[in-house]
């Protein structure tokens, strides 16, 4: 689904360029959605935000202000890397890769190729190579110099992440096929690992070790090579974001609660937990000194974290927005919804997100929302929604129940799909 943004766009540009905070502050706040991904740079003294909004943000973290918005991307931009030279790369919902030269209003160059979103980017450690994750099960490696790309084919599923190993000789992608792979950079089949569960994220440490995790909540740690060697029991739900430290002694790993693991990789030990405001973190980061950690969710915020004492720089309950769920507490279909938030709202005076707003549903023809901008593949389809129909969606799939559609995959068990659609019937009512 395309996300029609020239209003969100307005509030960003002015949200941006009017509000500053305090270096010792805690939170970036700049974005009209949720922030799907963060990049620092090498020295630490900027951080580029992605989100579901359409817009990267390039933030000073001296002065705590935003010193460009990068508008481009048709639909949510899922992915931000800094390059070695001081470029940026973002990728997102469209397809596309832009490049952006630092100070620039349009990118200087747009990788395209990929037919299904883009969800994560890494560089290599020479500068040379952009790898980029796509759900349309591919990965791709891209000669920065210019020159075709190297497509990687053999996932089964999304390719939800991608990583380099730091002597530049092979790249790592993980997928919704259970499959972890890790390929040469020159040429050659992959190594396949198969681990128990559908994949989000992978980071790989400076000698080397890969970190892997997904929908269990568990943290896999492998050699190089790809022997398993550990796991961590990091959430009780999905892990959705992943970082190793530059000095390789922790791994953060958030999750869909907004809650995030540190680990300490020379034990393989869970260190704490920091505690978040309880919405999707769908974004961790390191800065160089090893110590602070960035979040970036659902709530619209960049979080600042000590990951040595767990303290919070900030208030974490009362900065964001109010928890649209909170009135419905201890409501199991609530807590299902709660993953959902970060694209769709229950009220219709609170407009589109990523995805339209589900007030007044049922009895609703797919893809007739006014003033919402519906992939082209939706409009076709005959399907009135229903407490019937949505439970298909999510029994089966929406990639197979509403093909063409741009929503994540996801599937539901029925005695969750029960209470969802309970709570939808009480929350959507006009």
């Amino acid at each position: 689904m395309k996300l029609t943004a020239r209003c969100t766009t307005t509030l960003v540009l002015l949200l941006a360029a009017s509000w500053t905070i305090a270096p010792a502050q805690a939170q970036l706040r700049g974005h009209g959605g949720p922030v799907r991904a963060l990049a620092v740079s090498p020295d630490g003294k900027r951080i580029v935000s992605a989100s579901f909004d359409t817009t990267a943000i390039v933030w000073s973290l001296a002065s705590g202000t935003a010193e460009k918005v990068l508008r481009f991307h048709e639909g949510a931009v899922n992915a931000a890397v800094v390059l070695g030279d001081g470029r940026v790369a973002t990728a997102g919902e469209d397809g596309r890769i832009a490049i952006w030269r630092p100070g620039q209003d349009k990118p200087e160059a747009v990788l395209q190729g990929h037919t299904a979103p883009i969800v994560s980017l890494a560089v290599s450690a020479d500068g040379r190579t952009l790898a980029s994750a796509s759900w349309d099960t591919t990965a791709r490696l891209w000669p920065l110099d210019g020159g075709r790309a190297r497509v990687l084919e053999g996932h089964q599923q999304n390719v939800n992440g991608v990583a380099f190993t730091p002597d530049g000789r092979a790249v790592v992608t993980v997928g919704y096929d259970l499959t972890l792979r890790i390929w040469p950079i020159e040429s050659g089949p992959p190594l396949v690992v198969t681990l128990p569960t559908p994949l989000n994220c992978v980071a790989v440490a400076r000698d080397g070790e890969i970190v892997a995790s997904g929908a269990t909540g568990k943290v896999y740690f492998l050699s190089p090579a790809g022997e398993k060697l550990s796991e961590v029991d990091a959430a009780e739900v999905p892990v959705i974001a992943l970082a190793v430290s530059g000095d390789g002694k922790l791994v953060a790993a958030s999750s869909i609660r907004g809650g995030v693991s540190v680990i300490d990789r020379a034990s393989h030990k869970l260190e704490r937990t920091l505690v978040g405001p309880g919405l999707p973190a769908w974004s961790v980061a390191f800065l160089p000194d090893n110590n602070t950690l960035l979040t970036g969710g659902t709530d619209r915020l960049i979080r600042r974290w000590s990951a040595l004492t767990g303290e919070h720089a900030g208030d974490v309950t009362m900065s964001g927005p109010a928890d649209p769920l909170a009135p419905y507490k201890n409501d199991p279909g609530a807590e299902v919804f709660r993953a959902c938030i970060a694209c769709h709202t229950l009220k219709p005076d609170e407009g589109p997100r990523a995805g339209p707003t589900l007030a007044g549903i049922f009895g609703r023809r797919i893809a007739s929302l006014p003033g919402y901008d519906f992939s082209p593949a939706l409009k076709g389809l005959d399907i009135v929604w229903t407490p019937e129909t949505v439970s298909k969606l999510f029994e089966i799939g929406p990639a197979a129940y509403t093909p063409g559609t741009k929503m994540p995959e996801q599937r539901v068990g029925a005695e969750d799909r029960a209470a969802l659609v309970t709570f939808l019937e009480k929350a959507t009512k006009p």
